[in-house]
């Protein structure tokens, strides 16, 4: 599968499970490495970079955005191998009080 079939096919997964979420998709040109898709759902948000498998290779600087974006709020790489892990752990955090 490739990664846009993939991205496609997750963005309606999340918008099943997040009802009412919106989902913005990036745009790496402009800021090289950033996670492919923001996820606002109520007062919360995440970042997801789309792999279309756990071997994918990454692009320059999306290590980093990840983990500066995971502490901030939640961010994450996700690809069908780890799928319903990352959502699980994306509900939690969207449940989580502040």
């Amino acid at each position: 599968m490739l990664e846009r079939e993939y991205q496609a096919l997750l963005i309606r997964r999340l918008r099943d499970r997040f009802l009412g979420c919106f989902i913005l998709k990036n745009d790496s040109s402009f800021m090289p490495g950033v996670p492919d898709l923001m996820v606002l759902y109520r007062n919360r948000w995440a970042m997801l970079e789309v792999k279309a498998s756990e071997g994918a290779p990454e692009q320059p600087n999306q290590e980093f955005y990840v983990n500066t974006l995971d502490a901030m709020s939640f961010a994450a790489f996700i690809y069908p191998e780890n799928e319903e892990e990352v959502l699980d752990d994306l509900q939690s955090a969207f449940e989580r009080r502040r």
